[in-house]
């Protein structure tokens, strides 16, 4: 990976509503998927499509999953204390930054309890998930092996942060390590699940693995959103890559 410091504005810019990869970020707008994806994002009626499934698959999953909400968040409480939710920055649509919720699965102040990661992983890992992770409490076991520990993003998804489906939203450190050819990811709005999630090798860290996320940039469609929808609910129930 390149090891130049990522600026987002240098990478990525929105001239008259199309977004388009700046010539020195890799040329990858010659591409004719992501010219594709340029006028898709330049299309209102497309762009309103997608965020209408968005705030209205995000408002009734909060609605129906409220009682879920609580109990998870007593059963952190009684645990390991506060705080009971997880609060991240991640690099967003166009390289903006926003702020990821989750359920806190790892223990508090992880930093100071001399509590480090698995043995031969380093503080900023390049797996996001061990199954050995010894900064894993008994609850976030539980949460991470079923992704309940995800359900606070629907209220990021509501908020227009994020969407249901999409790329995942990637550490900052770690994009500032991206190739230039790997910014396209962020051309379109991070997901909650992605055709990564549904394709993935789990021993195949997110930020290895950027040619599944461009081929959902490159060929996005609500009929994609909705056939990686029905997946992930497989990869749930089998609890595929979960930890």
């Amino acid at each position: 990976m390149s090891t130049s410091s990522y600026d987002p504005a240098r990478s990525i810019t929105r001239t008259d509503g199309r977004a388009t990869l700046l010539m020195e970020r890799g040329a990858t707008s010659s591409s004719p998927g992501l010219e594709r994806v340029a006028t898709v994002n330049a299309r209102s009626t497309a762009r309103t499509a997608k965020r209408v499934f968005d705030i209205a698959v995000a408002g009734v999953a909060l609605l129906l999953l409220s009682p879920l909400v609580a109990v998870v968040s007593l059963a952190i409480l009684l645990d390991t204390g506060r705080p009971i939710f997880f609060r991240q920055r991640r690099v967003g649509r166009y390289g903006g930054s926003f702020e990821i919720w989750k359920f806190r699965t790892m223990v508090a102040d992880r930093r100071r309890q001399n509590v480090g990661p698995p043995a031969g992983v380093p503080e900023r890992r390049r797996a996001h998930k061990s199954a050995s992770d010894p900064r894993l409490t008994r609850v976030g076991r539980f949460l991470r092996r079923t992704c309940v520990d995800e359900i606070p993003q629907f209220w990021n998804a509501l908020r227009g942060d994020m969407s249901i489906v999409g790329p995942r939203p990637e550490l900052p450190d770690i994009v500032e390590k991206y190739e230039d050819w790997q910014h396209a990811r962020h051309l379109v709005t991070p997901g909650i699940t992605g055709w990564w999630q549904v394709n993935r090798d789990a021993r195949i860290p997110m930020h290895r693995a950027t040619q599944l996320d461009l081929y959902y940039v490159e060929h996005w469609s609500l009929w994609l959103d909705l056939v990686i929808l029905l997946r992930t609910a497989g990869v749930v129930l089998r609890g595929v890559g979960a930890f």
